[in-house]
């Protein structure tokens, strides 16, 4: 671990955290006693406002990845990386947001549905294909990884502290109260975050004004001194933006399909009107774009770091954004930075966590295990809460491990192992949901055959490294392995609905 903290930003950090864990710990009670059944941590108890509910999206759809992971891969590869995470993804996924939300809500709110894997059960009338979604839903445990390995950067370089123990630490903590709060906690927890976030978003895009003294041409001359590639709208040296393909076309894709995660489009359960759910995605979708902006953070690190080496040694892209920070910002704006990147990362941690243990605990060991548990329902309530809790204490086991092995050994970023994951899932979830808004009585073989050639496609092209004919792209990058895994389940699921539509239609005559 590079040491960069002085003695005022540690004791400051410190200061901060206990702080942070005081307030957290406030609402995590709050919400704890309002908690009577499962139900109630899936989707909470409580009335809550629009903005309330935006902001948590906002925050939960932000996460560790667009604070401290991807402006990394600005600060490597320049305007390339820039075009790809801060232009043609977040377009691509605000509209989608837009699109695809209303319809989720409809359904999931007229069957009470508290899960991504219910939703999918109660739309297509299949167990199999709940049940199925629910062991899907384990893969995205490579996003939490993700958002651990930023938080333990950040706080591990503010605190002076060896990785492994902030990591466990963190685990320890947010994992811990994540057992008690459930929905109605973590709604005003992001809340909090979300507008931390927002000033932190400001501070950290305003962190770079002395670079356009000479104006934007002066910025990109400092850019092209430093190395050529970073003002070019491609970049061989990276497997991630050699064309346009990988850059533009494989992102719209993603963005597009990566709202269809537990953590983001159900929050709209928490809303019960129409009025609210626009109201939502305003104030949802505006704060999302402020913090999709916050990428471009990652040339004035480049500027501050044009060897990317600090202290004699070389900067990790997973550690470049917390190094800025903490070598940056004098310690009073230098603590109220580190707060947003914790938040960033919190924030959806949260959602995660609270999504996958009441998957696993509703759609796997209820449906299996359902049998054993006490027939009388207040019992049975409460023996459901015990096994959620147990489930995220196995979880948090899983992470730490998982997670310390990509702080020693990750491939190029924490955030190619991430995407593997999380990209798998969405790729399977995003015709089931499609199809579930704008088609009526939809064939459940289309969708199922779609969301196992989803996950078929991806894996094959990821670990086979496969090709893209007339491009640079290869399946080694985990968009270009999700982006096919799209196309083919739209392609596969199109081709079973037509022809079942068709014969059913010809049985009826």
């Amino acid at each position: 671990m590079t040491d960069v903290a002085s003695s005022g930003m540690i004791t400051s950090s410190w200061i901060l955290i206990l702080i942070y864990v005081a307030i957290t710990m406030f609402f995590v009670i709050r919400g704890a006693l309002k908690i009577k059944s499962i139900n109630d941590y899936a989707v909470g108890n409580v009335q809550f406002s629009p903005l309330a509910v935006g902001f948590a999206m906002a925050a939960s759809m932000t996460s560790a990845a667009t604070f401290i992971i991807n402006p990394g891969f600005i600060a490597f590869y320049g305007w390339s990386a820039s075009l790809s995470f801060g232009i043609a993804y977040p377009l691509a996924a605000i509209i989608s947001l837009i699109i695809l939300t209303k319809g989720f809500q409809k359904h999931g709110a007229s069957v009470k549905a508290l899960t991504m894997a219910q939703w999918m059960g109660t739309k297509y009338n299949s167990k199999s294909y709940s049940l199925f979604f629910a062991f899907l839903s384990i893969l995205l445990i490579t996003f939490i990884v993700l958002i651990l390995v930023g938080v333990t950067k950040v706080l591990s370089k503010s605190l002076n502290v060896p990785e492994l123990y902030v990591l466990i630490g963190t685990v320890v903590f947010v994992f811990g109260y994540m057992m008690f709060g459930g929905a109605n906690s973590m709604v005003y927890t992001n809340t909090v975050q979300a507008i931390i976030m927002l000033v932190v978003a400001f501070i950290l895009l305003g962190s770079g004004y002395e670079h356009f003294s000479n104006g934007v041409h002066g910025f990109i001359d400092k850019l092209q001194k430093i190395d050529p590639k970073l003002v070019q709208s491609t970049n061989e040296s990276s497997f991630l933006f050699r064309d346009f393909f990988e850059i533009i076309f494989t992102q719209i894709v993603i963005g597009a399909a990566i709202v269809c995660q537990p953590h983001i489009i159900t929050k709209s359960l928490l809303l019960k009107t129409d009025k609210d759910i626009n109201k939502y995605l305003i104030w949802g979708t505006i704060t999302q774009m402020i913090f999709f902006s916050v990428v471009f953070v990652g040339f004035y690190a480049r500027i501050a770091f044009p060897d990317l080496i600090i202290n004699n040694a070389s900067l990790k892209m997973d550690g470049i954004i917390p190094a800025y920070v903490v070598r940056e910002f004098p310690v009073f704006i230098g603590i109220i930075v580190l707060l947003g990147l914790i938040s960033a990362g919190i924030s959806t941690l949260e959602g995660l966590i609270q999504s996958i243990s009441t998957t696993v605990t509703t759609d796997i060991i209820k449906p299996i295990f359902g049998k054993f548990y006490p027939s009388d329902p207040a019992k049975n309530e409460k023996s459901f809460i015990l096994t959620n809790k147990i489930v995220i204490a196995g979880f948090a086991i899983i992470a730490i491990l998982l997670s310390y092995d990509q702080l020693i050994n990750p491939k190029l970023s924490v955030a190619i192992f991430a995407q593997n994951g999380v990209y798998a899932y969405f790729s399977a979830a995003f015709v089931p949901i499609l199809f579930g808004m704008f088609f009526k009585n939809v064939p459940k073989i289309s969708v199922i055959a779609a969301s196992v050639s989803a996950i078929t496609v991806h894996f094959i092209f990821y670990y086979g490294k496969i090709g893209i004919p007339f491009t640079k792209a290869t399946g080694e990058n985990p968009g270009v392995a999700a982006a096919m895994a799209i196309l083919t389940s739209l392609m596969v699921g199109f081709m079973f609905f037509t022809f079942y539509k068709n014969s059913s239609q010809k049985i009826d005559k």
